[in-house]
């Protein structure tokens, strides 16, 4: 098994929206690519090919992250392919299929929000983790990144996606706990917080938000796009913030000031 020359980064649900935005940007900064994704091969490809003409490696891989069994194979594949990781991006998330008040939501739909937000992430970065700090060793230099994008509804409550918004907001903890226990292994985890971005998820309510954003919802009244949050993801691994970890970077036009 040989390391790649370059840096390696897996981002999770890397093939549509802001994954596919992130993984890009990241191939941009000339770094080798595991794309993940669930179920849309064709456009896990398309990245794949617009990443490689970046002039990179880049290697697409089915797994659902919250099957214990497809996450050990996607880490085997990343071993096998480039030896390395450098950089952990826990994009991959599911809105619930119907949104329904937290009076009525089943916990069907909870357990598959929850396991693909939350507990698929924490088990995958526990063993990114762990791969992290034996690659120390080996591999130099190296700076390792986690990186968790959370959302707005960490803290925003929404009483028809109440599953969403808690498993945004564990994200939001998970942050803080991986941060806390990994610092001394000079392993660096952020969370970004992306706010109302452009993708499929938010098509469904384009015009209730459309509504909210020109009655001012927020500072900076436009929607997001996918490339605001990989510039984010960029200022990160470039190693523009040397001296922090655990902290929250807010991509929301400003939506989190509180305004009188």
């Amino acid at each position: 098994m040989e390391k790649s020359a370059r840096r390696v980064a897996l981002v999770t649900g890397g093939s549509r929206g802001i994954g596919k935005a992130i993984s890009l940007a990241l191939a941009d900064s000339g770094f080798d690519l595991l794309v993940n994704y669930s179920s849309q091969l064709e456009a896990a490809q398309q990245t794949q090919a617009e990443a490689v003409e970046r002039g990179v490696d880049v290697e697409i891989a089915r797994c659902d992250v919250n099957e214990t069994s497809q996450r050990e194979q996607l880490l085997e594949t990343l071993k096998q392919r480039f030896g390395r990781i450098d950089v952990l991006v826990n994009n991959a998330g599911v809105a619930p299929k119907i949104r329904e008040d937290i009076l009525e939501a089943s916990e069907e739909s909870f357990d598959r929000v929850i396991g693909t937000n939350l507990r698929g992430p924490y088990f995958l970065t526990q063993s990114v983790a762990r791969w992290m700090i034996q690659l120390r060793s080996t591999v130099a230099p190296y700076s390792p990144f986690i990186i968790n994008i959370s959302s707005v509804s960490a803290y925003t409550s929404s009483t028809n996606r109440g599953d969403y918004c808690l498993s945004k907001a564990g994200i939001a903890m998970m942050t803080q706990l991986y941060a806390h226990r990994l610092a001394e292994f000079g392993i660096q985890v952020f969370e970004i917080r992306p706010g109302i971005i452009r993708t499929d998820m938010t098509s469904g309510v384009k015009e209730k938000y459309d509504r909210l954003i020109a009655d001012g919802l927020t500072p900076i009244e436009r929607w997001g796009d996918p490339q605001d949050v990989s510039k984010a993801v960029v200022a990160i691994v470039q190693g523009y913030f040397p001296f922090s970890t655990g902290e929250v970077i807010n991509v929301d036009g400003g939506f989190h000031l509180r305004r009188l």
